[in-house]
């Protein structure tokens, strides 16, 4: 079924990206400064090796011009025109203050967001890259960001502390902080064995559904952690599902299935999956969950990380959010993007939902709709419409691209 590119690359595949339309380019990007475009059947489109040969992390096309193609190499994103693909067109030096981990657009194409190895994230204005914010919170590397789809003031990150923040642009610190550390802690105390050892549920990939309010992590622990963002941006109710064996370096929903909550993973132990999410407790839940404010506010204390994860999948309301929320007379508003204010940091802590059992069974029962068992370590995976077949584009540990066609749905 599956079947290969080659010869588009002389070093291992790091990225990959896919143009919107029937008719889109996809780009990859490798170690060494190499960057190619492919036709949708396969076939090479054009070939660069960008000066100073920097390895090539993250690879965005503009959702809302066709000769807009931006690729991240050390703090550095470079803008190409796939239509003319000769050269750089722009630079944008120092858009990261260290290496450049990831990229995101938002769907006007208007803002990017730049993810880097010293924890920040900065937002430029598009056309022309200047910086308008610097957001300031992760205590370690930030590996990855997504824009709310519908919200272009949203920005989801995440990174090795740990931490998956939800940004609003109008300010410079996040709506609300979920500790995955503290959540997997939480949940092990009752199900760790003696000696037995866990992954630190460290943050690789972060992936926000099209309908803009489910948030799901790649992470070291071989899960993948979800969160749903319910009315005024709060967050609503959290949990994860066990998805590989190994620590899951990918996670993307995928927008042209049957529905939204189609999720496409990849990880270190060669698999890469599919997932069915629209049963999932946090995804549709049976009762709609509401986080009530606390009484009083305090601030939270970081401890050290342990290596620990919980074996078993969960869904419960958030325990331990550091919740900045915004409350404005305007939620419905706020609820579109358009405005919102926020107040203190607080802590919310709420119980497990009532049926853990119940929910953990649905999950591992109705999730997993597919698997291909690739056998490399998975570096990218890429959702993608080729020649209107549902697609898996992946890249590994190789100088090839695998592509995994999902008709049998």
């Amino acid at each position: 079924m599956a079947r290969q590119w080659c010869e588009g690359h002389s070093t291992p595949i790091l990225c990959v990206g896919a143009a919107r339309g029937p008719e889109g380019v996809l780009a990859s990007g490798s170690e060494g400064g190499e960057v190619t475009l492919w036709h949708q059947e396969g076939t090479i489109v054009g070939h660069l090796t960008l000066p100073g040969e920097e390895d090539i992390t993250s690879l965005v096309f503009s959702p809302a011009a066709s000769g807009l193609l931006y690729a991240s190499h050390g703090e550095t994103v470079s803008v190409l025109d796939p239509r003319n693909f000769k050269g750089i067109v722009e630079e944008f030096h120092g858009a990261g203050e260290e290496e450049i981990n990831a990229l995101a657009l938002n769907e006007t194409g208007s803002s990017m967001a730049v993810a880097d190895d010293s924890g920040a994230v900065r937002v430029l204005e598009l056309p022309g890259g200047k910086v308008c914010r610097t957001l300031r919170r992760h205590t370690n590397i930030c590996s990855s960001v997504a824009f709310r789809p519908h919200r272009p003031n949203n920005l989801v990150s995440a990174g090795l502390d740990m931490q998956v923040m939800l940004w609003g642009l109008q300010k410079t610190r996040p709506l609300w902080t979920l500790n995955l550390q503290e959540v997997t802690e939480e949940e092990a105390e009752h199900q760790q064995k003696a000696g037995q050892l866990f992954n630190p549920p460290l943050v690789h990939c972060v992936s926000v559904a099209s309908c803009g309010n489910v948030v799901a992590c790649a992470a070291e622990d071989g899960r993948v952690h979800l969160m749903r963002v319910g009315s005024g941006s709060k967050l609503e109710q959290q949990g994860a599902f066990k998805a590989h064996s190994q620590g899951a370096s990918q996670a993307h929903f995928v927008s042209f299935l049957s529905h939204p909550y189609w999720l496409a993973t990849g990880g270190n132990d060669g698999q890469v999956s599919l997932w069915d999410l629209s049963q999932n407790p946090v995804v549709a839940p049976e009762e709609k969950s509401k986080l009530q404010p606390p009484a009083g506010h305090r601030r939270k204390t970081r401890g050290k990380a342990k290596a620990k994860q919980p074996s078993q999948v969960k869904a419960k309301t958030p325990s331990k959010v550091q919740l900045e929320e915004k409350e404005t007379e305007k939620e419905e508003e706020d609820e579109k993007g358009e405005r919102g204010e926020e107040e203190e940091t607080a802590i919310v802590e709420a119980g497990h939902s009532a049926d853990q059992s119940s929910a953990s069974g649905r999950v591992l029962k109705s999730g997993l709709s597919l698997t291909f068992s690739h056998g490399d370590k998975v570096n990218w995976v890429c959702p993608a419409l080729l020649k209107g077949e549902p697609s898996l584009v992946v890249a590994d540990q190789s100088s090839s691209l695998t592509i995994y066609p999902l008709s049998v749905l």
